[in-house]
This record gives C-alpha cells, structure tokens and sequence, in this order.
C-alpha cells in the first residue's frame, strides 16, 4: 500500500460517480486516480440518496436500476472501513467538537481510525461543506468536489 494511490470518498462525491451533477466530472477522475477508502456505512448511505431521487422522479426506476447493478459491481474493488469502537469513539468526540451530524462524524472518523492504523496520510475527498471544515479543523489532507 502506497499512501499517493488510497483515497478516502465520502458519500457526497461517491454519488457523484453515478448521477450528473455538479462535480461529477472531477469526481469520476479522482475515482480513476486513487484506490476507493470509505466507510462501511457508504452503499447504504448512497442507495439511500439514490431511492430518495428515483422518489422524487429525479431517477427514473430503469435508470434507478442500472445505477444499482454499476454499484453492486463497484463494490468488489473497494476498501470499506468498519464501523467498530474506535471509529466510533472518535466520531463521538468530533461530533462534540465540531457539531457533526453522525454519518458525517463516521466519515472523518474512519478516516483517522484508517490513517492511524496504517500509518498513511491519504486524502479526504468530499463535496460536504461541513464536512470539509470538520476535515479541515482536524488536519486531514483534503480534495474539495465542487
């Protein structure tokens, strides 16, 4: 493991990977660029996004569909952080340090919990403005999707 080919992907630029939006074309290139780091909590926060569109009729049920094989074959290459004690002891403490909400907090959390395990400094890669600033307030190396 080398620490210039892992990324860590928050939920807000993974969606991205799947729906057009703003940001989409960067992130696609940074999820060319690294190795995919997220939480575990990632596909069911992104299948969540995903059903809430396709109820909104922003997804239709077919492209709803497609979205969903590309993600189920997506998954094999990823890393996916466990949400165990110390992630979740360090979300406890940023969510009173920087007012977090909790998926946000597991987030940075399994990012730390991940860089301290491995010794690496990796990037964060987000398009979640408060996340950006919780990143920021606690040193992690940050890509900023617009």
């Amino acid at each position: 493991m080398t620490s210039a080919r892992w990324a860590y992907f928050d939920t807000s630029v993974l969606v991205k990977r799947y729906v057009k939006e703003e940001g989409s074309t960067a992130a696609r290139r940074l999820l060319q660029r690294y190795r995919f780091l997220s939480s575990a909590v990632a596909p069911v926060e992104v299948l969540s996004a995903l059903s809430r569109r396709r109820t909104a009729g922003e997804l239709t049920s077919r492209d709803f569909l497609a979205i969903r094989s590309r993600l189920h074959k997506d998954r094999g290459y990823w890393e996916l952080v466990e949400v165990g004690a110390m992630v979740l002891s360090q979300a406890e403490e940023l969510v009173q340090k920087t007012g977090l909400r909790t998926l946000d907090a597991l987030h940075v959390a399994s990012a730390l919990t991940f860089q301290a395990a491995s010794g690496l400094t990796i990037p964060f890669v987000t398009a979640d403005a408060r996340q950006r600033e919780a990143a920021e307030m606690v040193a992690l190396n940050l890509i900023w999707v617009q």
